[in-house]
């Protein structure tokens, strides 16, 4: 076999080595990203169902309103505070400007 082709397949098997070493290194420090990403995910579903759902939203504020007035009102302004930090973050985040 021609010297030159020999030294290149070393070469090529001692890189596919390295790689694999780096793609494990990589996997192992990414799993609390993932762990993290997974919990966002379940949120953004959360959101979505919410979305889907505004009947059943609406009826779960007419009976928290019914039920504890006072309550309602302090929960509908923390709401809205949260809704507005929520809206501040993601334009921020994403560059937006609205």
């Amino acid at each position: 076999m021609n010297p030159k082709l020999l030294e290149l397949a070393t070469r090529h098997g001692a890189l596919k080595v390295r790689i694999d070493q780096q793609r494990r290194q990589l996997a192992q420090h990414a799993l609390p990203l993932e762990a993290a990403l997974a919990k966002g995910d379940t949120v953004l579903k959360g959101v979505d169902w919410l979305k889907h759902h505004p009947a059943a939203v609406g009826a779960a504020v007419v009976a928290i309103v019914i039920a504890k007035p006072k309550r309602a009102w302090r929960w509908a302004r923390r709401g809205v505070f949260l809704w507005r930090g929520w809206q501040a973050a993601k334009s921020t985040i994403l560059g937006e400007r609205g």
